[in-house]
């Protein structure tokens, strides 16, 4: 095994692993080849069973998706994609960060900023966040603007992975023009619950019009003022580029993008 391993160092002109002692260490280079490796590996040995087996049915897929795009957006997506193609199976994982998860995964759907990194990465959806609230709090933007309003109103705060906890309102009325104190209010770590508190206790948050639109429409919630803006975040659905040989994440990608135009067409 250490006659491979230097003949593969050797071959790449980088070593993959630190020895100290009798001790090995990977290096940077080994813990990038290692997660390519083990992938690798992994659908060998699924394949080589399957063969064996003579089932062959395919691995499960694992997607990560937001909590919040989830519950709201995701899950009937999900209900169609599996009538349409029942033979590809899909395991779903949600955690609430930004940006990849660190969950061993083949498809990420992401809420973050722009970025670029080593995957193929495709836009599902910008934000458009606005004031949103109950309809009892929502009485009281009669008559006034909406910087009187908010200045009224406990500001509740959806809190980003290592991001300060009222980034969002003071991002956004920064956009607005608006000068006022953010750092006081609750503040939670998904949208849907950042929603229901301001359903049932009281508060305003800046919340996706798109994600809440049947919330909006019933009149759960209420945006008093027309004052939606991007702020930045949107949804992006990210993979290796060497997955995209796999027949069940090609499709998978292709159905998805194709269904969140319709629904970027439909909103605009």
């Amino acid at each position: 095994m250490s006659r491979h391993v230097a003949g593969l160092e050797q071959l790449l002109g980088k070593q993959l692993f630190e020895r100290d002692s009798g001790r090995l260490t990977l290096t940077p280079a080994g813990e990038e080849l290692l997660g390519v490796v083990s992938k690798s590996l992994d659908r060998i040995e699924i394949t080589l069973n399957s063969i064996r087996d003579d089932t062959m049915p395919g691995r499960a897929m694992r997607l990560h998706v937001p909590p919040s795009l989830l519950q709201q957006t995701f899950l009937p997506m999900l209900g169609e994609f599996h009538r349409e193609h029942p033979e590809i199976r899909i395991d779903v994982s949600s955690a609430g960060v930004t940006g990849l998860p660190s969950a061993d995964i083949d498809m990420a759907i992401v809420y973050d900023r722009p970025n670029v990194d080593d995957r193929v990465t495709d836009l599902l959806w910008m934000v458009r966040v606005a004031p949103l609230c109950s309809p009892e709090t929502a009485k009281a933007a009669e008559g006034k603007t909406l910087a009187e309003f908010l200045a009224g109103q406990e500001l509740l705060h959806l809190k980003l992975d290592k991001q300060p906890r009222d980034l969002l309102w003071g991002a956004y009325l920064n956009q607005s023009g608006i000068a006022l104190p953010t750092d006081g209010g609750l503040a939670f770590d998904t949208s849907i619950s950042v929603a229901k508190y301001a359903m049932t206790g009281g508060g305003v948050f800046l919340g996706d019009v798109d994600m809440f639109a049947a919330e909006i429409a019933s009149g759960q919630l209420v945006m008093p003022y027309e004052a939606g803006l991007e702020d930045g975040y949107g949804y992006y659905l990210k993979l290796h580029a060497d997955d995209l040989s796999d027949p069940a994440i090609s499709v998978f990608r292709s159905w998805l993008i194709a269904r969140f135009a319709a629904l970027r067409q439909h909103r605009d």
